[in-house]
């Protein structure tokens, strides 16, 4: 249905989800466009496995709404093919081969594309014949992605995919993820602690700590709209309408990361641009001071 590429990818509205008395994701409102590259980072435990598995439908929420290329997650079987979900682990069955994984993937998937996965598994240099268990690390995840991306989604969701693969597998695997996402024009989020990674391959940046977004957006928009000012002097005399992120002091002179949408004077400070990755750390930072801040006023209870 044509109309449906209108929907934003993502979209979520004061998302909660609790476990118990713990909550994994508080309040999250999201708006993601289609046909993006979604780098999700933040700590472990900050609740980025939880925000994949309500995107999956494996989960429910506790409060709010989660809507998946304009539905609700896993609302069908058509649903669920619109959507190829790689796990943390990597999942595969460890006495079944290369080959057999593909037969189930075609028996399961009506969209499954037999000559994409062929075709890709021969790439990688992985033997149909052996058994998924003798894989290595790399191989596994290999075969993983090339079992989601042939049954053509709309949609590639990862869970720290390469978290457990060395410096070169871990490459090639971002590289074919790359080109599986251009290949069937598909949206992806991958879920990452690992900064490089994400600053290689995203487009768009959701900020995950402390269980809430802390920000979310296009790269590009989001540096071109956060610096770096330094200064000897006090930090008092910011114009209006100039958030502030993160600040560090030395001895010598103060360093902050502001937010700003329209240009900042050079005097009496110098402005900087930034990369992702001072981007990323500095609400990260800040998420951590809210956190301590919150917990250290509520009753006395230990808040993790």
């Amino acid at each position: 249905m044509p109309h449906e590429h209108s929907h934003p990818v993502l979209k979520a509205e004061n998302l909660t989800k609790r476990y118990g008395k713990r909550t994994a994701l508080t309040d999250c409102s999201l708006n993601v466009p289609r046909g993006r590259v979604i780098g999700l980072v933040g700590p472990n435990g900050a609740g980025k496995s939880t925000l994949l598995q309500l995107a999956c439908g494996l989960i429910a929420p506790t409060s709010g709404t989660l809507s998946v290329l304009g539905s609700s997650p896993a609302a069908d079987a058509d649903h669920l093919a619109r959507v190829g979900f790689v796990a943390q682990d990597t999942p595969v069955y460890a006495t079944l081969t290369v080959a057999d994984h593909l037969r189930m993937g075609a028996r399961l998937n009506p969209s499954w594309d037999a000559g994409l996965a062929n075709r890709r598994i021969t790439q990688v240099g992985l033997d149909p014949a052996q058994k998924a268990g003798r894989l290595s690390g790399g191989q596994r995840a290999q075969l993983a992605l090339t079992i989601a991306a042939a049954k053509r989604p709309e949609l590639l969701i990862f869970d720290e995919p390469a978290a457990a693969l060395d410096p070169l597998a871990r490459k090639g695997f971002m590289e074919n993820l790359m080109t599986f996402v251009a290949e069937l024009g598909a949206s992806a989020v991958l879920s990452s602690h690992i900064l490089a990674d994400v600053e290689r391959v995203c487009d768009y940046l959701i900020v995950l700590c402390s269980s809430r977004i802390q920000v979310a957006g296009d790269v590009d928009h989001l540096l071109a709209t956060h610096h770096r000012v330094v200064t000897r002097g006090g930090l008092d005399r910011l114009p209006p309408g100039v958030e502030v992120i993160s600040v560090e002091h030395t001895n010598l002179h103060s360093s902050m990361v502001v937010r700003a949408n329209g240009p900042l004077p050079q005097a009496p400070w110098t402005v900087e641009g930034l990369q992702l990755e001072e981007l990323v750390l500095a609400y990260l930072t800040r998420a951590a001071g809210e956190s301590a801040a919150r917990a250290a006023t509520t009753d006395g209870e230990v808040v993790r």
